[in-house]
């Protein structure tokens, strides 16, 4: 099935959304409760699957819908379609601050493989689907698990970055990235776990135990503030609350 032709425009610049613009039976695919607001003509629908096989029987859907479940995602895909006349638009936003990256997924190859809550839109036809990663020690470590996500088809797709996105074309040689910053690669890419350093280093460097380690050719997508770090920045004891406890007794000295 060859994906709908979808045209888009990408808002905003810390906290991003994408607005698709749909022909009439046009139709994108979306992650549930990413939708920010739709148009006149727009319907939409919550289906048990991507669309991008039509004929495929309960059974098949019940499989898929196991696979989403398991990859930490709702095992529904809204549907959003233009019913009306002329042109439409449905817009979709991420839940955190970040940016939204475009794929041609034709340009890259037909299949991208990105981290489980990466995925935000695409167009129908595209595929979504598990993606294991076979190393252990990458899955263990790795910071995006051993299950990621496969987008696969001839469309457009639209993934999520926490904080400032930053693209690399690998060739031939080898990136080390923090565990959690990498967003997504093409499958011309290995990606393993790594050791940071001695032991010392692994300690109190800073760094985590582990890297992740990305070679051989391709593009890799990274985020400099992944969820994860967000969270603990925020969080009531996370490295801030010092700072900010230090903060209110300097205040009430001065006072």
């Amino acid at each position: 099935m060859r994906s709908h032709e979808i045209d888009y425009t990408i808002k905003g610049h810390d906290i991003q959304l994408v607005e698709i613009e749909l022909d009439p039976n046009e139709t994108v695919i979306a992650e549930a409760g990413a939708m920010l607001y739709m148009k006149e003509g727009i319907d939409f629908e919550t289906k048990m699957g991507d669309g991008s096989e039509p004929d495929k029987g309960l059974f098949g859907k019940l499989l898929s819908a196991a696979s989403r479940k398991i990859t930490g995602e709702s095992i529904f895909i809204t549907h959003f379609t233009h019913r009306g006349v002329g042109k439409s638009h449905v817009a979709f936003a991420a839940p955190y601050p970040g940016t939204i990256v475009p794929l041609d997924l034709e340009e890259l190859g037909g299949s991208v493989i990105v981290q489980r809550d990466a995925f935000l839109c695409a167009a129908l036809g595209t595929k979504i689907s598990m993606h294991f990663n076979r190393k252990l020690g990458s899955g263990f470590f790795g910071g995006e698990g051993f299950i990621l996500q496969k987008l696969q088809g001839d469309g457009k797709a639209f993934i999520h970055a926490g904080g400032t996105l930053i693209e690399h074309e690998l060739n031939g040689e080898t990136l080390r990235v923090d565990t959690g910053c990498v967003v997504g690669y093409q499958e011309g890419v290995n990606f393993d776990i790594q050791q940071s350093g001695g032991l010392k280093s692994m300690l109190f460097g800073g760094e985590g135990l582990f890297l992740a380690t990305l070679s051989g050719r391709g593009k890799v997508w990274l985020q400099s503030m992944p969820i994860r770090k967000l969270v603990s920045q925020l969080s009531p004891g996370g490295p801030n609350a010092s700072k900010e406890s230090s903060g209110g007794i300097l205040d009430s000295l001065l006072e």
